[in-house]
């Protein structure tokens, strides 16, 4: 499993440099404009500048209305700023054609800058909540769309987590129905350390973080702290070596 974790600043971008070997993604995102909330090209930039080089960047487009040329023009100011992995929330596509639609857009947009860019199609575990596309949908909207990856978050940051939304079984379909279609599955929505078990055993190939590394849990006001990505990443890999263990044969 790769460990995504996202900074919403630079001085928090240069506490994960200082945990630079423990994570594989530095995600920049805003969290005060929302799940997906999309920071400023300035802010990719200077993020850009402070991580390691061997780390690669991404950036989320915000949580999207149904404006597919909006949309494509923000992923491509992401792309242009020094993301490498571009990441769009699905927020106001309320069909699969919708979101295949957006999802076009940014492709093209992204990979006729960039062919090596990353683009990751995201949904929200609780699209009950908000009237978006249906979670296990995604795997085949990022399919048709010519996207890397399939991605869940949660819409609605309330405390309430992935598993909240998502049984363990539905969250297992969506990975097996975005590995069927040749893609990345990522899952992301107040991830804590007592669900990387689960996540290790259903596949899932990147985890999102934020609150689980920041100080007090506090995605909003505390701040990622370098001694809590490292033991996330502990306890992470543990589980991972775990579930790639055979089971001793009786």
């Amino acid at each position: 499993m790769l460990l995504l974790i996202s900074p919403d600043s630079v001085e928090e971008a240069l506490e994960c440099a200082k945990a630079a070997q423990y994570l594989d993604i530095v995600d920049v995102k805003k969290p005060d404009e929302g799940s997906l909330g999309a920071n400023y090209p300035w802010v990719i930039r200077e993020i850009r500048a402070a991580v390691p080089a061997d780390k690669p960047v991404s950036a989320t487009v915000g949580d999207v209305p149904y404006k597919p040329g909006t949309v494509a023009q923000a992923a491509l100011g992401a792309a242009v700023s020094g993301a490498t992995y571009i990441k769009v929330g699905l927020y106001g596509c309320t069909t699969p054609e919708q979101a295949v639609d957006v999802m076009r857009g940014v492709v093209r947009a992204v990979k006729d800058h960039r062919p090596d860019a990353f683009v990751v199609a995201s949904g929200y575990a609780d699209a009950h909540r908000i009237g978006c596309v249906n979670p296990l949908a995604l795997p085949d909207i990022a399919r048709r769309s010519g996207s890397d990856a399939a991605m869940l978050d949660t819409a609605v940051k309330d405390g309430t987590r992935l598993f909240d939304h998502l049984p363990a079984d539905v969250c297992a379909e969506f990975v097996r129905r975005a590995h069927a279609a040749g893609l990345l599955a990522a899952l992301a929505g107040s991830v804590k350390a007592g669900d990387l078990a689960e996540l290790a055993r259903i596949g899932t190939d990147i985890v999102g973080v934020r609150g689980a590394v920041c100080e007090g849990g506090d995605r909003d006001s505390g701040r990622i702290q370098p001694h809590l990505v490292a033991a996330f990443r502990a306890e992470m890999d543990r589980h991972v070596r775990e579930h790639a263990t055979p089971a001793p044969a009786n």
